[in-house]
Order: C-alpha cells, then structure tokens, then sequence
C-alpha cells in the first residue's frame, strides 16, 4: 500500500543530505533517483507521482543542490558524491536498488556502479553526463580569487532559469511559473555559489571508456533527440562503451526527460524490468 512521503535530512559524509522516501509495503524493488546540475528532487516531482504508486523510491538531492547543506569543506567531486549516495542508501538499510539519474546524477550512478557493483540490480540513465573533462587549469586557478563565487552568481543569474530551461526543453509551451520557480528556489541564497565555486576545483572528468568497459550492471540509457546539452552522438558511444545497455531515443524531446516525458520513460523503464525479470526466469 502507497504511503505518505518521509522527508528528512541525514548527516551522511560530513554533510546534512535532504531526501524524500516514498515507501511501498507491497513492492520489493527500490529505485533511487539522482538528479542533474543545477537540480534538485523537485525535477523528478513527475516521475515520482508515477512510480510511487507501484515501487518504493529515494530521491536524494546531491549537495550542494537543492535542500541538502552548503558546505566550502565538502568535497564535491562525482566519486565523493557516489560515495554520500552509497553512505546513504546503506544508513536507510536499503539493498539491491535500481539506480536513476538524470544528466549530472547518470555520472553518479556511473560512479556508484564502479565502486560497488553489488549495490544495484539495474540502472536508468536519462542523458547521462559523459566523456566531460575535468575544467581547465586556469579556470580552477581562477576560482581562489576572492569573492570568486560573485562570478558565479552573475554568469548564474544572466543565463536566468527561463533561459536554462529552454535549453534544456525541446516543448517550450510546457514552462510555467512552477516549474520556474521550483529550480530557482535554492539560489536565492549565496551559500550554493560558493559551493558551486568549491565544485569547479573538485569536480573530476566523468568516467574513461576503459573504467565503463568494466561495468556490467545491465543499464537502460534513455535519450531525447534533441538534446542540445549532451547530444546523442555521446549517449550511442556510451552505449558501446557499456557492457550490457540498451539506448532508447525519445523524438522530439530535449535534455529535460523527467520534464517532458515522465509517462515515457516511465513505461520504458517497466518494459525494460519485465524484459530481465523475463529473462532471469528462463
């Protein structure tokens, strides 16, 4: 039976992480959802309301965003942050999941499958971030120029979440005032720019191809084919780069998956759990 949403924030890593815990009495399987950059949980509210009815799931904000703490000592690098999930789901007592993420969140899941295996049963990667380099040298230089998050907050508030959106929307028709305001809401304080500035230094480069060769969670990838924010070309050599993945391409859809196309990448991902519960029965 669907039950009512806990929220809270756990101490996990050395930092206040803010989560949202739909349980289900009457599902075994668990999906953890990790958002992109710049997100939060509130970019799954769509997929959520689906899935929650028929499986339990976590969605997590990965600090800095969203709700979860700004801290300037946290490490915010993709294997720190892999490793807060992994702290996390472990401090919930929750076992064999199914790992979702969305752009940013996908190099997490990445990094999660990497480091422990036997964590997942399967992944969801919804234009997943990869093959980015880590920032160049003179720009993380740069970074310790004091005061160098109000480059950030400026650069930040010139793009301007209407602008944001509609590079990452293929359907612009579907932009309101919510959905506007619910990403613009956790930068309405400084605090994330200056983690945002901490997070140019530690962010590393997402995962070489021979680091993903060894991978072999079964993992779906889902694509819009019109994602001006990591094109298709990166989810088809991702897709070879995996060890057991199949890639799904959404037409006329951008980057924003959870945004546009909630219904459909949620009747794929139950097309894609029937098809090994299928074939773990044969």
């Amino acid at each position: 039976m669907e039950q009512s949403v806990l929220t809270g924030y756990h101490p996990v890593n050395n930092i206040n992480v803010y989560y949202e815990f739909y349980p289900n009495q009457t599902s075994e399987k668990t999906f953890v959802l990790l958002h992109g950059f710049l997100s939060s949980t509130f970019t799954f509210r769509h997929l959520i309301s689906l899935m929650k009815k028929e499986y339990q799931v976590l969605s997590i904000d990965l600090p800095p965003f969203g709700k979860s703490t700004k801290c300037n000592q946290y490490v915010y690098s993709y294997k720190n942050l892999a490793q807060t999930v992994i702290q996390l789901t472990e401090s919930l007592g929750l076992k064999k999941m199914t790992f979702i993420g969305h752009s940013m969140g996908g190099q997490i899941v990445l990094n999660i499958l990497h480091m422990m295996p036997e964590l997942a049963d399967k992944a969801i990667l919804l234009c997943s971030s990869a093959y980015l380099k880590r920032s160049k040298l003179p720009l993380i230089m740069t970074s310790y120029i004091p005061y160098f998050h109000l480059f950030v907050k400026y650069w930040f508030a010139r793009t301007g979440v209407k602008k944001n959106l509609q590079d990452a929307l293929y359907n612009h028709s579907i932009i309101n005032d919510e959905m506007i305001n619910g990403y613009l809401q956790p930068f309405l304080q400084d605090e994330i720019f200056v983690a945002l500035t901490r997070m140019i230094r530690d962010r590393e480069g997402d995962l070489p191809a021979q680091i993903l060769n060894q991978i072999k969670t079964p993992c779906l990838l889902l694509w819009g084919d019109h994602d001006k924010s990591i094109p298709l070309k990166l989810g088809e050599k991702l897709n070879k780069d995996l060890a057991n993945s199949e890639l799904i391409v959404l037409k006329e859809t951008g980057h924003a998956l959870p945004e546009e196309r909630p219904m459909e990448v949620f009747e794929n991902i139950k097309i894609f759990l029937e098809k090994y519960k299928t074939a773990a029965d044969l």
